[in-house]
Formats: structure tokens, C-alpha cells, sequence
């Protein structure tokens, strides 16, 4: 999880986690029963001319600082074996740095350690400054709107990712923590530590005002803008915090900045249609109303989350349906079509899952993927056409 987006009155469902096909992910680390003090939430506080800076919310904190210079900096060896090493500690059968999933609080790097909790912008900091701390080059990669939905506090959040990627002689390894994440709708870019630091104060920031916190949800949010003046999350989370401060001038201001950025960015579409119905303009509010249904309609990644919701319902009717509309609108998505292969499972057409898994293989350019579809495939072609499904579990 990283940039979240409050969306106030509508209600959308959410969707089954499931576990990411993405062949280039590490494992996320161990669920851990840790003799570690109880969790506490995250304590960086903001106060006028007092936001934590990028070194402050970056920094290793000492015993983990000298982990990593003990079990992989002091051993030396090339990029390659460091980076081995740094995997080691926080993946292999004696890692030290085991966290748990959390997805309620954004902590820096030394609170995701001394609680032993991150959601996924915590944990690829905490990756990224001890991959620099092991003299790697590391940076944190965006992937921009992905299909990962959560539904927390009374408010909805649309989900931006994010994750590290490492680079040890001539490859960049990429490691990710969040399996909800099931498709992104842009490649991945590396963004700076700015951009980075963006997305933490912005979190925070969503955080405080779904606490009600609203003195330091704006400073938050200013901080975010003021490192990153182009960040669509933070302007729409800014309207609905103005709006609820009482400045509708401000709150529309801000709504209309994170329109202009970004025209189909649905949580603003539906902050503004809530807005103009707040400030009794029902015509502008009816405008953005169809605005995000005309942008839905022709949305691949829209169909794709209603099918998954009707496939966790088991309606499959309904998930056969979603699955076909966004492969109609996007054929080249290889998840598209492994989730109507499953669907077709769960219904018993055989021939029709064979169908889906050829087309998922033939529509991915990892071969790693291929090879795991076509796995499947032949597993399926084993078995003939008497119970398809055991072969397509997630």
C-alpha cells in the first residue's frame, strides 16, 4: 500500500486479497512471533515549522544500523554477495528482520523496526535504507494506480503501490511486500526520495483525518505537496480535509488542482461529485457523478475489480462477465485472463479454462509466468476434464 486517497460517503466493496503472480517479488517476510514489545502506533507528530524531515523518517535506527554492518557490510564480496546477504537477513531461514503486515499506520523506517509492523511504504523504505546502508544502490519504484483496494475506519482508500528495487552488478532486483496488489495499470518508474517521502506524509496525513486529527492531517499534507507539488492523492485528500475544516473555497480549490493533474483519477472524481453536492451545486455534482461512470465504462481495471469482487462472492455469472468486458477492453492483460481460467474452473468448463490459460502464457513476457501457466496447463490436460479446479489454486 502507498498513496491513500480518502473517498468520504461512497462506499466501494473491496476486494479478495490474493497473492501477486509477479515472478520478480521476494517472498514477503515471515509473519513473526516476536518476544518485542507490544505495537504501538506511529509517533512522528507534526507541528508548525516541525515536520519530519527525510533523514528522520530514512534513518536506521542503531541496533538495526549495526545489523546490517554486521551480517552483510563487514563481510565484504562483491554487490552481488552483499545483496545475497542483505536478502538473507531479511528473508532466509534465520532473518533477523521479521515484520508484520500492517496496513492501520505509516511508520517511518526506526518505528517499523522497534514495533516489528509495516505496510508496504514502510517496509520498502526499511529495505531501501538498509540496502544503502550496505552500500547498494537502492530506490523506491511507483507503480502508479493499482487494482488493491482496502476498506478501513469508515473511509475507502485507492490504493497506489509502491516497492524497491536494488541494483547489484548489472541487474536491479526488485523486492515487494504487498500480495493485494494484483495489477498496476502503468509500468513501474523509479521516483526519488522526495517523491518518496511524498507518499509518507501523505499516508499520514489520510491517517490523521480518518482520526480526526485534522490540525496535523494538513500540515501532512502540505508537506507531501511541498515535496511533491504534482501529487494527485495529497490535493484530493486536501479538499476533503478543507471541506471538513469548514473551508469550502479551499476545499474546491484543491479538488479542481487534483482534477486538472489527473482527469480520470476516480477518488477525486468522487470527492468532487461529493463536494458540489455539500455545496448544493446538484448540476456540477451530477456532471462528475457521470464523469466517473463515462470513466468506469471504458476502465479494464474496473471490470477487472468487479469480477474479482463477484468471484469472491462466487457469483460467477457476474465474474464471467466483468473478466470479458476488461479483456475486451485491455486483451493484452495476462491477468485478466488467468482470472476468467479460474472462474471457468469454479464452473467446470474445462475447455474454456484451457482457452483462458493459453492466452494468459501467450500474453505475458515474463517467462517465468509463462512457464507456471503452461505448468498449470499441462497439469489440467493430465487430469483430462474431470475436475479442472485443484490446478488453477491461487
Amino acid at each position: 500500500m502507498s498513496a491513500r486517497t480518502v473517498v468520504l460517503t461512497l462506499a466501494l466493496a473491496g476486494l479478495v486479497p490474493a497473492q501477486s503472480l509477479a515472478a520478480s517479488q521476494l517472498p514477503a517476510p515471515p509473519v513473526a512471533a516476536l518476544p518485542a514489545p507490544p505495537p504501538t502506533a506511529a509517533a512522528l507528530s507534526y507541528a508548525p515549522g516541525k515536520v519530519p524531515s527525510t533523514e528522520e523518517i530514512l534513518r536506521l535506527p542503531d541496533s538495526l544500523r549495526e545489523l546490517v554492518r554486521e551480517r552483510v557490510v563487514r563481510r565484504g564480496g562483491t554487490e552481488e554477495q552483499r545483496l545475497e546477504r542483505l536478502f538473507a537477513l531479511l528473508f532466509g531461514e534465520d532473518a533477523a528482520v521479521e515484520l508484520e503486515y500492517d496496513i492501520e499506520a505509516t511508520r517511518s523506517v526506526a518505528e517499523a523496526w522497534r514495533d516489528r509492523r509495516a505496510n508496504c511504504l514502510s517496509f520498502t523504505l526499511l529495505v531501501v535504507a538498509m540496502a544503502r546502508e550496505a552500500g547498494l544502490v537502492a530506490r523506491v519504484r511507483e507503480l502508479g494506480d493499482s487494482v488493491a483496494w482496502y476498506q478501513d475506519a469508515g473511509a475507502v482508500y485507492n490504493v497506489d503501490h509502491v516497492n524497491a528495487g536494488i541494483r547489484a552488478g548489472n541487474k536491479v532486483h526488485v523486492v515487494d511486500l504487498d500480495r493485494r496488489v494484483l495489477v498496476s495499470r502503468h509500468s513501474p518508474r523509479v521516483i526519488d526520495d522526495d517523491r518518496a517521502i511524498a507518499h509518507f506524509h501523505n499516508n499520514r496525513g489520510a491517517e490523521l483525518l480518518a482520526a480526526g486529527d485534522l490540525v496535523q492531517a494538513q500540515l501532512a499534507l502540505e508537506a507531501a505537496l511541498a515535496l511533491a507539488p504534482d501529487f494527485v492523492p495529497a490535493w484530493s485528500n486536501l479538499g476533503v480535509l478543507l471541506q471538513r475544516r469548514g473551508d469550502h473555497a479551499g476545499a474546491g480549490q484543491a479538488l479542481l488542482r487534483a482534477h486538472a493533474l489527473q482527469p480520470e483519477h476516480a477518488p477525486t472524481l468522487r470527492n468532487l461529485a461529493n463536494y458540489y453536492l455539500r455545496v448544493e451545486q446538484p448540476r456540477l455534482a451530477q456532471f462528475y457523478t457521470r464523469r466517473l461512470e463515462q470513466s468506469r465504462r471504458s476502465d479494464p481495471f474496473h471490470h477487472f475489480a468487479r469480477a474479482l469482487s463477484c468471484e469472491h462472492e462466487r457469483d460467477l455469472e457476474c465474474a464471467i462477465r466483468y473478466y470479458r468486458q476488461a479483456i475486451r477492453l485491455q486483451p493484452g492483460e495476462h491477468q485478466f485472463h488467468f482470472g476468467l481460467a479460474r472462474v471457468h474452473a469454479m464452473a467446470g468448463d474445462a475447455q474454456a479454462v484451457r482457452r483462458e490459460l493459453a492466452r494468459a502464457a501467450s500474453a505475458t513476457s515474463s517467462d517465468s509466468l509463462r512457464s507456471l501457466y503452461h505448468r498449470k496447463l499441462q497439469a489440467l490436460q493430465a487430469r483430462g476434464n474431470a475436475n479442472p479446479g485443484p490446478a488453477l489454486a491461487r
